[in-house]
């Protein structure tokens, strides 16, 4: 991203047009008197005052709400301004092409606004991530999840680990130091090994917890597993309310894996269908196969479907190598002559007359909640976090569980864990990340 913050930028924030309300953000040292060459009279900060919005020749392009932020009293940390439009196409172009035309003020590049935010120390990068997580997120769970690191309680949690960190080395480089000094008792260092352990288990807990995080960010995959014609493509049609795959009297009609994205309590779930296992020579199905169990090896949760109305039984050891739990559900339950039809399956379905199937979707969101239930969800979601609190512990564990490689050495990987911690926030060394990071925003945020 190129850019000086002697630009003075802007860009549309709100949604697509045309809409009730159009909302355009100004940013920069010249946004104050931009306001005022095109509203007459620059607004009291914060205060929402009714304005006509015109044209450099007196025109009047519109008549709207203008709010005043000045900085560092904002989102970016700058002087701000925003124009809240009529939000039709015709309105918001007119005004874009207006501010166009001031020199030194420019459209705003993606993800513009939050960078100036960081780089003014409003966000950190955590803050920053959980904010585009937020504006990404489509179910309940993944909102959570964003809130959490958007309004600054990971970053909170990091912070107070950093704190303690650097609290060690202050001890450890005075006895170093000063170890011949009347107040520096001898062996000071000793006292904090105690709690840079407490420390390291603190973090592994933590991180036990990540694959959580990855989960309701990215999605809780379910994988319908099974042999063929035991009526996958059908539970996956109903559990979807629509027809995504094809369903037919024949067997082996899926030879792909088939996807769709549902929104279970709150949860994202990514709903894999896979072609029926057996024994084949037929190249193309064999194929689907192997992509099936290999998709299986993959998921979050399997639903092991067979027919309760064929005398082909049930198979128990199918996906036995897998470490994803298994629900077992029978089939075609209005087909089966037996009265009883439930054996070896933990519930048995009909998607013709939809009996169990309520009770399917109770089962898996039993499974999604119990991964997540109790949690904070103040918990890493991204894989960047992820690798650099993984780096923490492994210093943190490599100076406390090396005793015989000397002071100075223990209180380098106690630094460089601390500097693995400045990473995550955005504290140092992080230029290489910024441009990726802030791409991933909208233009206008």
């Amino acid at each position: 991203m190129v850019s000086t913050h002697q630009d003075t930028i802007f860009a549309l924030s709100s949604g697509g047009l045309p809409a009730g309300v159009a909302v355009v953000r100004i940013s920069g040292d010249e946004a104050f008197g931009i306001c005022r060459k095109m509203c007459g009279v620059l607004p009291p900060p914060r205060v929402a005052s009714l304005r006509s919005i015109r044209s450099r020749n007196g025109a009047v392009l519109d008549r709207g709400i203008v709010l005043a932020f000045r900085g560092p009293h904002s989102f970016s940390g700058e002087d701000c301004i925003e124009f809240h439009l009529h939000g039709g196409k015709a309105v918001v172009a007119a005004v874009l092409a207006e501010l166009q035309l001031f020199d030194g003020c420019r459209l705003a590049e993606a993800g513009e606004f939050s960078r100036r935010a960081f780089e003014s120390g409003k966000l950190d990068l955590v803050e920053i991530e959980g904010l585009a997580d937020l504006l990404a997120a489509e179910t309940e769970m993944q909102r959570r999840l964003a809130t959490e690191q958007s309004f600054g309680k990971l970053s909170a949690i990091y912070s107070s680990w950093r704190e303690r960190l650097l609290h060690a080395r202050a001890m450890i480089e005075a006895e170093l130091d000063f170890s011949d000094e009347g107040d520096i008792p001898g062996s000071v260092s000793d006292r904090i090994w105690i709690d840079m352990e407490a420390l390291a288990k603190e973090i592994a807990r933590y991180i036990e917890q990540e694959r959580v995080g990855a989960i309701i960010r990215d999605g809780f995959k379910v994988v319908i597993a099974g042999p063929p014609n035991a009526g996958k493509s059908s539970l996956m049609n109903t559990l979807a309310n629509r027809e995504v795959a094809i369903v037919t009297e024949y067997a082996g009609t899926t030879r792909d894996i088939l996807h769709c994205e549902l929104d279970l309590g709150g949860f994202a779930v990514h709903l894999f269908d896979t072609a029926g296992i057996r024994d084949t020579d037929e190249a193309i199905e064999r194929e689907g196969i192997r992509r099936a169990l290999t998709k299986v090896e993959e998921a979050d949760l399997i639903l092991h479907l067979s027919d309760v109305s064929s005398p082909a039984g049930f198979a128990h050891d199918l996906f036995a190598s897998s470490s994803a739990p298994v629900i077992r559900v029978g089939t075609k339950s209005d087909l089966s002559n037996d009265s009883n039809p439930k054996q070896n399956q933990d519930l048995c379905i009909s998607t013709v007359t939809g009996d169990g199937v309520d009770d399917l979707r109770a089962m898996i969101m039993k499974h999604m909640e119990a991964m997540a239930g109790g949690l904070s969800l103040a918990i890493p979601s991204r894989l960047r976090q992820r690798q650099h609190i993984a780096d923490v512990l492994t210093n943190i564990e490599a100076a406390v569980g090396n005793t015989d490689i000397g002071l100075e050495v223990r209180a380098e990987h106690l630094r460089r864990a601390s500097d693995a911690f400045g990473r995550i926030s955005g504290k140092i060394d992080v230029e290489s990340l910024l441009g990726k990071i802030f791409s991933d925003f909208c233009i206008g945020k």
